[in-house]
């Protein structure tokens, strides 16, 4: 098989030597991590996770991960969205849209989002989601940062109120923690979009979703990213959907960080390599180059040092 010609000569030494990693999307402000934030960060250095975009869904949180920012200069940058299930908030103490905006204006802010609707869970009332979303899109218009979108049962939707804003405004578009199907995805791509991947393509059980887009390299690599979504999306590597051969592609470095230190209940950004081993193994190709490609794409949106 393809993907066992691209594991067979890794070089466990050599694997990760002057990559570059970046996570695009960790909710570090959670709980989980109140207790040992640092050394999470740390072991996310040392796995090869060289930046980490936390991201702010509500204005509580969105604080915090500019605060990270400023602890953690150059590794930590932050996002700041009012997730869906937040809209209603919002709308009960509108004081809170103006210090968004001034969040959102920082420049330790590279991104606004996670912003977007949400269908699948009653979260918030469509009305008011989209009212929120509106708002969002328009301030990331007017201050020229991307659109993080977070986006359940909810596409046609979304594409409808993007497509009220003129496209020369729009600035660029990334779904993230994408776990829709192929069609939907090819929507996204033809429209300019790019799809962020996380530990959810272990569970994918569908003939039609992330697992389909890889296999059949339904994704251009200049419109890919990652993310681990820490602490959720757990990558289980052990999953049965997951084949003999596709197994084989993962090295003892990333099941090392990601057996000793991401669980169920707490996945960390060190599960990366291991999520970029497993891209590369379904799309048959080296994960030197998936990490690199989304490493560039990630400093080239979001504008990052290098």
């Amino acid at each position: 098989m393809a993907a066992e010609n691209h594991c067979e000569n890794n070089n466990l030494s050599e694997l990760y030597e002057n990559l570059i990693v970046i996570d695009c999307g960790a909710n570090l402000t959670n709980k989980k991590f109140f207790k040992d934030l640092d050394q999470v960060i740390h072991r996310a250095q040392d796995s090869g996770v060289r930046k980490i975009l936390v991201h702010g869904s509500n204005i509580k949180n969105c604080k915090e991960a500019l605060r990270l920012t400023r602890i953690y200069p150059g590794i930590i940058y932050s996002s700041a969205g009012i997730h869906p299930m937040d809209s209603k908030n919002v709308i009960d103490e509108p004081s809170c849209w103006h210090e968004f905006e001034e969040i959102s204006k920082q420049s330790e802010v590279v991104a606004i989002g996670p912003c977007g609707l949400d269908y699948h869970k009653d979260v918030s009332e469509c009305d008011i989601q989209k009212e929120i979303f509106r708002r969002q899109i328009k301030l990331a218009c007017d201050i020229q940062k991307p659109l993080l979108i977070h986006e359940r049962s909810a596409q046609n939707d979304v594409m409808e109120i993007l497509s009220s804003f003129p496209e020369s405004e729009l600035p660029p578009r990334i779904v993230r923690s994408f776990m829709g199907t192929t069609e939907e995805a090819l929507m996204y791509l033809k429209a300019g979009f790019y799809l962020s991947l996380t530990g959810f393509l272990c569970k994918d059980k569908s003939e039609n979703s992330v697992r389909k887009l890889l296999e059949d390299n339904l994704i251009p690599l200049d419109h890919l990213l990652v993310e681990s979504d820490a602490p959720f999306m757990y990558p289980n590597t052990r999953a049965s959907k997951l084949s003999t051969e596709v197994k084989a592609c993962l090295t003892e470095r990333s099941l090392m960080y990601l057996h000793r230190y991401c669980t169920f209940q707490r996945n960390e950004p060190c599960c990366l390599p291991a999520l970029v081993e497993l891209i590369a193994a379904f799309m048959q190709k080296k994960p030197e180059d998936i990490a690199l490609s989304t490493a560039f794409n990630a400093l080239k949106l979001f504008g990052l040092s290098q």
